[in-house]
């Protein structure tokens, strides 16, 4: 089986039919009050406990590891999975600890368990899927790590995710490395960038936004979560909605060419895995969508994959492309 294109369905995690990955907020309840104190936080219904800081952080996409390299925690990454044909960040490959685990899909159980990690820093749940082969949650606990998932791409709270639960992420990671100032100051800075993107914005007229993925033939539109929660902050007006039946249930759904077509969007969003699939994407919609007002204006704007995965760095550079994208005066 191919993989590769049904992984990644603009954050949407797949295994040949789709996933569902939803969550819960995530809060610190605890912090280390004195030197040894063990350190616990909430992580989608769970509490995390960790008796000493990880040493060796298992990063479940590149943008889990910025998080942490931003994080000032570079040396505690060991590992990078699902990097997609991508080299390691400068900070990771000048420090030569770190490897890659695997490409397009998460790192088999076996595999990640023999770099035997304290703590496995994933977007989803989807990545400790145990029928998929990969190390559940509870393997992983009982080998002595933590798996920690990113706020909104906990169960139950995938549809209904925004932006700033990178901000809980944020916080809790700087918790659990005892790295709170640096926490705290990337927290301003995201919220400054948020803030500036909803400033420029602010009065216009928002333009029709589908926001797509497609692989072949195949066309999957978002129409909720954390996605749906940027186009809004950047001041567009997405064609589909959490009210419609398609997205009831998931934030994510195939549609036909027709449905497209009817909703006629000013401006198409699509997600791509590399250069060739960003490239496939335009050819793709140039050819078959030419009578869309989106493609007859050339609103066609790339969103790379990583960067709406839940709990990374790129959300925050996404909103602002979008907002870029959607009303190109304001910037």
């Amino acid at each position: 089986m191919n993989i590769k294109p049904l992984y990644l369905i603009s954050g949407l995690l797949l295994g040949g039919t789709l996933l569902t990955g939803c969550g819960q907020a995530v809060s610190v309840t605890g912090s280390k009050e004195s030197a040894g104190a063990a350190t616990a936080i909430e992580n989608c219904g769970r509490t995390l406990s960790f008796p000493a800081t990880p040493q060796r952080a298992v990063a479940m996409t590149p943008g889990q590891s910025e998080m942490l390299v931003r994080l000032g925690q570079a040396d505690k990454v060991v590992t990078e999975a699902q990097s997609k044909g991508r080299e390691l960040m400068p900070e990771l490959a000048d420090l030569g600890t770190a490897k890659q685990l695997s490409e397009q899909g998460p790192p088999s159980r076996e595999v990640l368990l023999g770099v035997a990690p304290d703590l496995v820093y994933s977007p989803t749940s989807y990545e400790f899927t145990a029928e998929q082969g990969f190390a559940s949650i509870d393997q992983l606990k009982a080998a002595g790590a933590q798996a920690y998932v990113a706020t909104a791409g906990c169960p139950e709270r995938r549809s209904s995710a925004e932006v700033t639960d990178l901000l809980t992420d944020l916080k809790n990671m700087g918790t659990v490395f005892g790295a709170a100032e640096q926490a705290a100051t990337l927290t301003g800075e995201a919220q400054g960038t948020l803030d500036d993107v909803k400033r420029r914005v602010s009065g216009l007229t928002k333009p029709s936004v589908a926001e797509l993925f497609v692989e072949g033939n195949t066309i999957a539109a978002i129409g909720a979560g954390i996605e749906y929660n940027m186009i809004e902050i950047a001041g567009g007006e997405n064609v589909f909605s959490p009210d419609d039946k398609a997205f009831a249930q998931f934030f994510s759904s195939v549609i036909s060419p027709e449905t497209l077509v009817a909703k006629n969007p000013q401006v198409i969003i699509f997600t791509t895995i590399d250069k060739v699939h960003e490239q496939a994407t335009l050819d793709y919609l140039r050819t078959k969508f030419a009578q869309l007002d989106a493609v007859k204006n050339n609103r066609l704007v790339a969103i790379d994959s990583d960067d709406v995965m839940p709990g990374t760095w790129g959300n925050i550079r996404a909103v602002e492309q979008i907002a870029k994208g959607l009303h190109p005066n304001a910037f």
